[in-house]
């Protein structure tokens, strides 16, 4: 009964070590786990994960140990603070924000009141061909450098 005990306990505590040495980045081969690097410090690695196990350490213990000791990179999870949100949330904010100016432009552009104005003086609305003519004609030269710009 003790020995089916023990390689439970041995399955686990391995299982456990494969999990933490999956999420922790080899320093000498940068792109690899530890537990695929055959690396001398991967294999060193391995071993202390599975000394602090045996010692009894959580898995949180233990990457707080590595991550003290070699530094955040080391893990393949980094943590959440402003400086990476900013970085992940940067393009997608960059994104909405050319999006609603493209938006904001078309709705311009298919509202100009000139245009409007001449729909209901002759009665029929203007093909795409006379609307973009008047459009060129009666909207006032941009002044922004970026328009400028863009439009040579």
């Amino acid at each position: 009964m003790g020995s089916t005990e023990d390689v439970r306990r041995e399955r686990l505590m391995e299982a456990r070590a494969k999990n933490i040495s999956h999420n922790v980045r080899c320093t000498e081969c940068g792109s690899q786990s530890i537990e695929d690097s055959q690396a001398d410090i991967a294999i060193l690695l391995r071993k202390l994960i599975r000394d602090e196990i045996q010692s009894g350490k959580s898995d949180k213990e233990i990457f707080k140990k590595l991550e003290d000791d070699f530094g955040e990179s080391v893990l393949y999870t980094p943590k959440f603070d402003w400086q990476t949100a900013a970085i992940w949330l940067f393009p997608v904010t960059l994104t909405g924000g050319a999006g609603l100016i493209w938006a904001f432009n078309s709705y311009r552009r298919k509202n100009n009141v000139h245009i409007m104005a001449l729909d209901l003086v002759r009665g029929v609305p203007l093909t795409p061909k006379e609307k973009d003519t008047m459009l060129e004609l009666l909207t006032p030269p941009s002044t922004s450098w970026w328009r400028r710009w863009f439009s040579q």
